[in-house]
Order: C-alpha cells, then sequence, then structure tokens
C-alpha cells in the first residue's frame, strides 16, 4: 500500500508529517528523511490499530496536490 504523505516545516525547527486519508496520522522528525521514517512507522502503527478495530485500511483514491499565486493588492 502507498500513502500520500504532506510534509511540513515546524516552526520550532525540524519537520511534521500527516497523512491526508489518515485522520489524525501525524508524525515529525528533525531531517525530512527522519520525518518520512518516522511517519511509515506512524501509518503501520495506524494499520495494525485499523486491523485490531476489525476496520478496513482506507484506499487513497486519486490525490492532487498544487500550487496557485494569487496577488490580493495591499498584501
Amino acid at each position: 500500500m502507498e500513502y500520500t504523505i504532506l510534509v511540513h516545516q515546524a516552526e520550532e525547527g525540524g519537520f511534521w508529517s500527516e497523512v491526508p486519508v489518515l485522520p489524525g496520522c501525524y508524525s515529525q522528525g528533525e531531517t525530512i528523511g527522519e520525518a518520512l521514517h518516522n511517519a511509515k512507522e506512524a501509518i503501520e502503527s495506524y494499520l495494525i490499530a485499523l486491523k485490531e478495530d476489525l476496520v478496513a485500511a482506507p484506499i487513497e483514491e486519486s490525490l492532487f496536490i498544487g500550487k496557485v499565486r494569487v496577488e490580493v493588492a495591499g498584501l
């Protein structure tokens, strides 16, 4: 299974990640590599908990991530 992971820079330093299709599945790390490694462990733990609760693991639909530049006068 593959899941999309969003990695953000943390204000206090390092990085934190979230998995959009798995509500509440977050992780962190001092480097992007560490954040991705920790996210993988968080996803595995999340899926194990779902299995123990006899809940099917979500299957990620197509997810598109993009950026849009906007310019607003005065900002």
